[in-house]
């Protein structure tokens, strides 16, 4: 009888245990979770961080850990590319439905002539959306960047990266790699070589924040693969290589050699 009891008492907490875990992560704006060693996945409380969550941009370069000390915010990752060179962006960013970065406005990416049969692929890469509707929901969308919104909603936020990962792998749509009878002749990103990374993905309506350290450096097939393990319905990449990099009062990551980290462009914060 006592070892009937003890194995109900058991079973009961393990049940417990799970519970108690959400009820917790409810009452949070996002919890971190390593898996595996080295990766970092941030789960975000979409019930919580609705109006507080948005990209932010800066007038030069600045690290990671500045906008998170100047801001205040409880987390800070890195985002969109830029051109380290004029400090101009080469990804998109929309705040309070505004475009306040364009890359038409780099001359350095817009006169290249290298990169001119290609522009239509780079500027319509992938990009992170935050939409509100007409009825007041706050809702989040991976898609490139020339797709409308639906005629009920209105997009508030966006910053673009790329490539997409989930649900389809966009390597050569958005210009990451480009082939030649069938061969790969050029990468952009070092896409198919190991390197950290930084992601975001959707589940359900909530997002996820994917971090893959210099510990642990991923291809952005592997990136693929850890946001599909983790369910997402669609994921994306942001800069990665030594722009990787997060901030929050739990964690700090650098990824830039000698542990100097990078100068960036655009963000994504949680206020």
């Amino acid at each position: 009888m006592k070892k009937i009891l003890a194995i109900f008492i058991m079973t009961f907490l393990l049940f417990l245990l799970p519970l108690s875990a959400n009820a917790k992560f409810k009452q949070k704006d996002y919890r971190i979770v390593e898996d595996p060693e080295g990766v970092f996945i941030i789960e975000l409380n979409s019930e919580l961080i609705k109006d507080r969550f948005m990209p932010y941009v800066v007038e030069g370069l600045e690290t990671n850990a500045d906008v998170f000390d100047n801001t205040g915010a409880k987390l800070v990752i890195n985002a969109g590319f830029f051109d380290p060179k004029n400090k101009k962006t080469v990804s998109y960013v929309v705040i309070d439905s505004n475009t306040v970065l364009d890359p038409n406005d780099n001359e350095n990416l817009m006169e290249n002539k290298v990169l001119e049969p290609y522009m239509g692929k780079i500027l319509n890469r992938t990009e992170f959306r935050i939409i509100k509707k007409d009825n007041g929901e706050t809702v989040y969308d991976i898609c490139p960047h020339e797709y409308s919104v639906k005629d009920d909603e209105t997009l508030i936020h966006s910053v673009q990266a790329g490539p997409m990962l989930l649900p389809d792998l966009r390597l050569e749509e958005e210009f990451f790699v480009l082939k030649k009878d069938g061969k790969i002749t050029s990468e952009s990103a070092s896409c198919l070589h190991k390197y950290a990374r930084t992601g975001i993905g959707i589940k359900d309506n909530n997002v996820y924040l994917f971090i893959a350290t210099r510990d642990n450096p991923m291809t952005l097939e592997e990136l693929k693969d850890l946001t599909r393990k983790w369910g997402m319905e669609k994921s994306m990449a942001f800069d990665g290589g030594g722009s990787t990099s997060f901030n929050s009062k739990e964690l700090s990551i650098i990824s830039e050699k000698d542990n100097q980290a990078r100068k960036l462009k655009s963000f994504l914060i949680l206020k």
